[in-house]
Formats: C-alpha cells, structure tokens, sequence
C-alpha cells in the first residue's frame, strides 16, 4: 500500500488564474509551515517544477528526500486564460469558460488544456511514482493537479471535484492498495 500526502503549495496572492505562470510562494507562516512539517509522515517529498510548489516542498523535506521536480504535477495550463480574473475571460468567451467550469472535460481554454489531458498528465505521474511501491510519498503540487487526484479517487465527476476546497498549505490524503481510500481532503493542521 502507498499513502500518498498531496500538500497545495503556500499562497501566492495571486487574484487572477494562474496555472502555468511561474509565481511565488508567500512562506511567511511559519507556524503553519511547521505544523503541516511536523503532521507530514518521514517520507519522499516530490513538487511540480513551478517556482510556488518547489519552494513549499523546500521548506516542508526537513531531512526528507527530495526528489527531483516533476512538470508533470504543474497546476491546470489555462493557456491565454493565465493571469486574468474570471470576469475579464466570462466578458471576452463566456461560453467557453463557463463550459470549462462546468461541465470539466475536453474543452480547453484557447492555447491550454482541457480538464481530461490534465487528468491524464497527473494521473500518469502519480501511477509512475505508485509503481515504485514507497510506502509512502508526499506530493507538493496545485489545487487543479490535487483535484484530478480526488476525482480519481472518489470516482466523481470533475464538476464534483470542483465542489471540493483545497486550500493553500492544506494535506488531502488516499491511500492506493490496488483501490483507492481517501482520508481527509483539504485538512489543515
């Protein structure tokens, strides 16, 4: 069995979507930080590669293994959406946006990816690392990447992952013995 710790990374004030748009974290809660340090169990600790997910992880190893940072764990690419406030996008494609949201699927935002091919992505990345057979592995990543997961798992509907919050600095845990077993979504220690 492998139980895996999905950790959102720590916020970035950010208020439009920022997907693939390399941000940084605002760390500065260092009791929050150390809280979910000590919560966290003595395992691996993986990142995507943007700059807020690889400084969190950073900061959460505490001696753990590091493993090298993974592209594919990255936040939803909202391709020409990156950086502008719903508004702004429901003002310029309503129609689009609104199909994005809610019914998650194959529609993509213009020069993004759909809900499916960042389903896919994440999932095939977790299915390489449950195939190492860790017992247990500390994923640092972003809400969209954490949410395919919960949809995996649950057996959901991406609209109804949607539903679920996934809060900066937050764990979301499941466990994998050839079923999935989810624990606690979103808790903050």
């Amino acid at each position: 069995m492998t139980r895996l710790w999905f950790v959102r990374h720590g916020p970035t004030h950010a208020k439009g979507m920022i997907g693939w748009t390399d941000l940084p974290a605002d760390l500065s809660d260092h009791a929050a930080i150390n809280r979910l340090t000590l919560h966290l169990p003595d395992a691996p600790v993986v990142s995507s590669d943007l700059i807020r997910a690889v400084a969190t992880a950073d900061a959460l190893a505490d001696g753990r293994p590091r493993l090298p940072h993974d592209p594919t764990l990255r936040e939803l690419h909202f391709g020409d959406w990156e950086t502008k406030a719903f508004a702004v996008v429901e003002a310029e494609d309503p129609h689009t946006i609104r199909a994005y949201w809610e019914t998650p699927g194959d529609v993509a935002p213009p020069g993004g990816e759909s809900w499916n091919a960042a389903a896919a992505r994440v999932s095939g990345a977790i299915d390489g690392y449950l195939a190492q057979g860790l017992p247990d592995l500390i994923v640092v990543a972003h809400m969209g990447a954490i949410l395919t997961q919960v949809q995996r798992a649950l057996g959901i509907t991406g609209y109804q992952a949607f539903g679920h919050r996934i809060d900066n600095l937050s764990v979301t845990d499941m466990a994998w013995d050839g079923t999935w077993a989810v624990g606690r979504i979103n808790h903050k220690p």
